[in-house]
């Protein structure tokens, strides 16, 4: 894996200065759980403008996405559909999945 999720996390952080309007469709916290290699924890609070991206947990996040490193640094560059992990099960949701959905707002950006 060339890119990891850290080098992921920094581009979304730059998207999302460079587009400080992009969480008022969201305007809730996702909190990212990814494993194995290069992985870590991150949450993206887009209540904020611009939004914010840190390293570790956040306990006020409306859903906690989980998924292996390779797919995290897959789906983010769209070489991977996040409905497709969810169903084969190497992306899981936890709290409001509703709020999880809102994701590809932040995979558009």
């Amino acid at each position: 894996m060339s890119e990891t999720p850290k080098d992921i996390i920094e581009e979304v952080k730059g998207k999302l200065t460079a587009n400080p309007d992009a969480g008022e469709k969201v305007n809730l916290i996702l909190q990212f759980v990814v494993n194995g290699e290069g992985g870590g924890n991150w949450w993206i609070d887009l209540t904020k403008k611009p939004g914010e991206i840190e390293e570790g947990m956040n306990e006020g996040a409306a859903s906690t996405i989980t998924m292996d490193a390779t797919d995290f640094v897959e789906m983010m560059k769209k070489e991977a559909n996040p409905i497709s992990l969810f169903m084969s099960g190497k992306l899981k949701v936890e709290g409001d999945m509703a709020a999880a959905m809102k994701l590809q707002i932040i995979l558009d950006l």
